[in-house]
């Protein structure tokens, strides 16, 4: 199971997003999905975080019609 886990510090690594985002995109329920083992601790699936952002790929800016 090492490595399967990751801590929010290491979701911040792979995104480039702060603790802070991170947060907030839990509070939302737009981030990936978070797993909740106790009250105080959050864990991510470090192969759900990369295709929570391999989602979001674009190829274009702006919205579309």
């Amino acid at each position: 199971m090492t490595g399967e886990f990751i801590q929010p510090a290491d979701v911040v690594e792979l995104t480039g997003l702060s603790l802070a985002a991170l947060a907030q995109l839990r509070y939302q329920g737009k981030g990936p999905r978070f797993y909740k083992p106790t009250p105080r601790t959050v864990l991510y699936k470090r192969a759900e975080v990369i295709a929570w952002l391999e989602a979001s790929a674009q190829t274009r800016t702006g919205a579309m019609v």
